[in-house]
């Protein structure tokens, strides 16, 4: 396998400064925070700094005191975080906070078509009948963690339903591109374009699958993913920017590019290690860590994005404040090259 070049005491301290801002940030229980804490968790595994574990472990605590919200698909992301703790800690107290997501997700949350998980922000019905790739991060790959810690084939066999799914709703064949989301009532994409964040969503967590699922090739639906996967990476490596960037949309010359989106894309190519994406995950190390400001912010990242309803409403998404899945889709990748020869 060809290696990625780096020096590992300076990309450490690069994610030294990215875990200390990061913990400065007052997230509250929802998608931001879990994205964040996400990445924390991976460089926990990647490095071994019991601190980053330590962090996670206090700030959980304090947020479990002070209430949790109702759950809905996007507080569920703060389930891979519990995931780690319970792992590394054995207590009871988060495996019970996992099975009552876990619960939300198999028994209370809106579903539409097969069993498909409808993308909610909150308790309301805000979008009835939409899938959105956002859902695959927060939900799916959750249940599918969650399914293999706990042996629960019910449970994974969900969880590769819901890639499944999102796969045939969300994916255009003919450039292997994902759309934002889809509208099952009105049959169509909205907006229709290639968001870059949504296709982050897509391709790291389908990466993902293969890493933590046993035996996976016995799974159909797992052979549904690969081929995703494989046809999305193929195109997105051909809309990498010079700087080894991608674009809030893809294939718009005039978007800008987007920070949380080229993390996550590049993590995907990463934690999937084919080696002719090496050259691409190189290009984007250096074109990542160059937006790693002084004060451990990854710069750049748009904001909080529903599928917009047209081509400015993406270009126009301000990118000027820190974001939770910045961070956390930095550390991602950061930690996914730490773990590339492995």
């Amino acid at each position: 396998m060809k290696r990625i070049t780096y020096d590992k005491e300076t990309l450490e301290n690069i994610i030294d400064k990215l875990v200390d801002r990061t913990k400065r940030m007052d997230m509250t229980w929802d998608w931001p925070c879990g994205v964040a804490y996400y990445g924390i968790a991976e460089a926990y595994e990647a490095t071994g700094k019991k601190e980053y574990l330590e962090f996670l472990k206090e700030r959980i605590n304090e947020l479990i005191s002070l209430g949790l919200p109702a759950w809905t698909v996007n507080t569920c992301a703060m389930g891979h975080c519990l995931i780690t703790l319970y792992q590394t800690t054995g207590e009871e107290l988060y495996l019970n906070l996992i099975q009552s997501k876990l619960h939300y997700l198999q028994n209370n949350a809106l579903r539409f078509g097969n069993h498909v998980l409808q993308h909610t922000v909150s308790t309301n019905n805000d979008f009835p009948e939409q899938c959105w790739a956002d859902t695959l991060f927060m939900a799916a790959f959750f249940m599918l963690r969650a399914g293999v810690l706990l042996k629960d084939t019910v449970l994974i066999e969900d969880a590769l339903n819901q890639y499944y799914w999102h796969i045939q709703y969300l994916q255009d064949e003919n450039t292997g591109l994902w759309y934002h989301g889809y509208n099952n009532i009105e049959k169509n994409h909205m907006s229709g374009f290639f968001w870059g964040r949504a296709n982050c969503w897509a391709a790291y967590t389908m990466s993902k699958v293969g890493t933590i699922l046993p035996e996976c090739y016995l799974y159909p639906q797992y052979l549904e993913i690969t081929g995703s996967l494989d046809e999305q990476l193929s195109a997105l490596k051909l809309l990498q920017t010079d700087s080894g960037l991608w674009r809030t949309i893809l294939d718009d010359e005039d978007s800008y590019e987007e920070l949380s989106a080229s993390a996550g894309i590049a993590a995907a190519m990463a934690v999937n290690a084919n080696p002719l994406h090496a050259k691409y995950i190189q290009k984007s190390l250096q074109g990542v860590i160059d937006h790693v400001s002084d004060d451990g912010r990854l710069t750049d990242v748009s904001g909080g994005t529903a599928v917009m309803k047209d081509r400015e409403g993406y270009r126009t998404i301000p990118k000027k404040w820190i974001q939770g899945w910045g961070q956390g889709m930095a550390l991602a990748f950061f930690s996914a090259v730490l773990n590339y020869e492995k």
